[in-house]
């Protein structure tokens, strides 16, 4: 695993996704079609705004699998998941080949659909970001490490509701939903590569501890380590926390 810092969000976005394009541009020219996982949230904003406009990529060749959705509300709600994905990438670019997580079916049929077409073959690139908690997709600490299924449905802690009403998606706790569709940690980390897009002076404590504390189930990010091919983006402010001396300081 690398970690990278940048000196702010905005050059960190366009480096992680410059290294995104890439990967899609090769992956396409060596097998004529680029699988991914695609994560939400504030985090990601500038990521996709800078992917979206990546040249030379061929998006009818590009397959795009969900990270994970709350159980319970529409696609229609503001902080629906398929709602992003639709309005950030799949929409802006006419992605034509996407799986995305119905939070209003049957779970169990949702995630038997959805694992069935993970599973045809390996996902070439991850998006993924880390909570407030340290959480990894909607696994929330303690996570679990040891789940062979691709998705399960979660229970959310109440630091990760928090961050959910925090980040403006809902207008009161009392409407942040217990409840997700969740890729699992190992499913995420079969991905041949993995981009981390942390941004951001309230992810500090979460970086910290997840990339220079224990690799463990309480900080389920910290699982990264173990995959070869993760590269950690993050900026001055997401990075203050860290030793200084075990990152790469990307200048400017």
């Amino acid at each position: 695993m690398q970690i990278v810092v940048f000196p702010d969000k905005s050059q960190l976005a366009k480096a992680a996704a410059e290294n995104a394009a890439a990967t899609l541009r090769l992956a396409i020219q060596k097998q004529g079609l680029a699988r991914i996982i695609a994560a939400t949230g504030a985090s990601q904003f500038e990521f996709l705004e800078e992917l979206t406009k990546a040249p030379e990529i061929d998006w009818q060749r590009v397959e795009m699998f969900h990270l994970d959705e709350y159980l319970g509300i529409p696609a229609t709600h503001p902080a629906s998941f398929r709602k992003y994905l639709r309005e950030r990438l799949i929409d802006k670019v006419g992605l034509k080949r996407y799986h995305l997580l119905d939070g209003e079916g049957d779970a169990s049929a949702v995630i038997a659909q959805t694992t069935a077409e993970i599973q045809k073959a390996p996902i070439d690139i991850a998006f993924v970001g880390v909570g407030e908690n340290g959480h990894l997709a909607f696994n929330d600490p303690p996570a679990d490490f040891n789940s062979e299924a691709a998705y399960i449905v979660v229970e959310l802690d109440d630091a990760c509701q928090r961050q959910q009403l925090g980040e403006g998606w809902f207008k009161s706790l009392e409407d942040v939903p217990r409840r997700a569709i969740s890729m699992t940690v190992r499913q995420i980390l079969k991905a041949k590569q993995i981009l981390c897009i942390v941004p951001d002076a309230r992810k500090a404590s979460a970086v910290a501890k997840c990339f220079q504390g224990e690799i463990s189930p309480e900080a389920p990010a910290s699982i990264l380590r173990m995959h070869s091919n993760t590269t950690v983006y993050l900026d001055k402010n997401s990075a203050a926390l860290l030793n200084p001396e075990a990152v790469e300081l990307v200048e400017t």
